[in-house]
């Protein structure tokens, strides 16, 4: 059986490239069953997608590399070869690696963040829900998943960690004097724009605003932090009321264009905004950060906000690595335990087979009148004449090279416990 990975992340592509291969959860489903199809003889499969990468993890009988980049090209319209220079690409023990480093946020943005875990959870979820998630994937995630809480609880890797939420909050915190007079509009409802609420809601900000698609959605998130809730449909009109926009939604359009931003600046006399995107593919218009007044912050451009405090958690670095190290080998040597389990089987139904014959062919002479101590040395010497048969035929054919492998071989098997 063999594993393998094929991604994209923050350290291989720029930030419009991943917004290419950015999968909606509700989608999961098709594109799996696309992409096993696209594949030989079905095998295992699961995709993680998120702000910062999209992977997909296989596992079938060989590695299907160059099949899955195709694909996986295929899905966002762009040739395997322009692909190709912003993937990676692992098999086995270094895909195992790679699964464990990831949920234990060790390749992370922000080093040793916890939300990545809860997202690969959800990918794991949508590969059982879509069928696509057998033995061998399940074992890789669900020790993944082991070997993250052990990282967790055992190291500081998450110490003193800057959330992209609370870089949001420091790089607002440098442009307002006082976020106690800033009114702030957020737009989505998910687990991200809660964790940016609840970061700026502790800033006491002069108001908060949650604009989602579904209002019931909404409401519910806005009630937590006796904010407003309005429709999507009304940011063109209302942008301009708002002195901080956080947007992180799963739209795969920019929300938010630079015609609305312009006639909001107008509105405001060009009082200067405050805006970050934490969506992949993009909620905000790129070109929006070239206004004046505008201050425009990415996924990316947050990622040196959050390196000041790498320093300060690069000393458990070397444990959590190490503890990935042993949950690494002891997936492999489950993978080699299960690559064994054909032949086991076929030896435990040879020996069944042996051991019904010698039982039937006993009975028969008991039947018979026969000694039960003569019955009891016929089964014995039957047995074993039919487990060394094999043995013994090897160590008399062939040449002196062949007789001198059996020979090692047979020692090693059978004569270990008489030494």
């Amino acid at each position: 059986m063999a594993v393998w990975a094929l991604g994209i992340n923050h350290h291989t592509a720029p930030l419009d490239m991943r917004g290419r291969f950015a999968f909606a959860m509700d989608q999961i489903a098709p594109h799996l069953q696309a992409l096993r199809s696209a594949l030989h003889r079905m095998p295992e499969a699961a995709i993680v997608s998120t702000c910062n990468r999209t992977e997909i993890y296989c596992a079938g009988e060989h590695p299907e590399l160059e099949p899955t980049l195709d694909w996986l090209a295929r899905s966002a319209g762009i040739s395997p070869g322009d692909l190709r220079h912003h993937t990676y690409s692992l098999e086995n023990g270094l895909a195992a690696r790679h699964a464990f480093r990831v949920a234990s946020g060790l390749d992370s943005m922000v080093l040793g963040e916890p939300q990545i875990l809860g997202q690969l959870k959800d990918a794991v979820r949508a590969a059982e829900a879509a069928g696509a998630l057998g033995t061998t994937l399940s074992q890789l995630f669900q020790r993944s998943f082991a070997v993250a809480k052990e990282v967790r609880t055992s190291t500081e890797i998450g110490a003193h960690s800057i959330s992209m939420a609370a870089a949001a909050v420091r790089l607002a915190g440098q442009l307002f004097e006082d976020l106690g007079q800033v009114r702030v509009l957020f737009v989505g409802a998910g687990e991200m724009i809660e964790l940016c609420a609840t970061h700026f809601a502790a800033k006491n900000p002069k108001s908060i605003a949650i604009a989602n698609r579904t209002l019931e959605r909404g409401e519910k998130l806005a009630s937590h932090f006796g904010g407003e809730v309005m429709r999507l449909g009304d940011l063109p009109d209302r942008l301009h009321e708002f002195d901080a926009v956080i947007s992180c939604t799963a739209s795969t359009l920019p929300i938010i264009g630079l015609g609305a931003v312009e006639r909001a600046l107008k509105r405001r006399k060009h009082r200067p905004m405050f805006m970050v995107d934490l969506a992949v593919p993009r909620d905000i218009e790129p070109e929006v950060k070239a206004l004046e007044d505008i201050y425009l912050y990415t996924v990316d451009d947050l990622a040196t906000v959050v390196q000041t405090a790498q320093a300060n958690r690069q000393a458990a670095v070397a444990q959590a690595e190490a503890i990935v190290d042993a949950g690494v080998q002891s997936f492999m040597h489950w993978i080699d335990q299960r690559n064994s389990v054909p032949l086991i089987q076929q030896l435990n139904a040879q020996a069944d087979e042996w051991r019904a014959m010698e039982l039937a062919r006993a009975r028969k002479l008991l039947a018979k009148g026969e000694p039960v101590e003569a019955v009891m040395e016929a089964l014995s010497k039957g047995l074993t004449q039919k487990m060394l048969h094999g043995a013994l035929a090897e160590l008399r054919a062939g040449d002196a090279q062949a007789r001198e492998r059996a020979g090692t071989a047979i020692s090693h098997f059978f004569l270990r416990n008489s030494r």
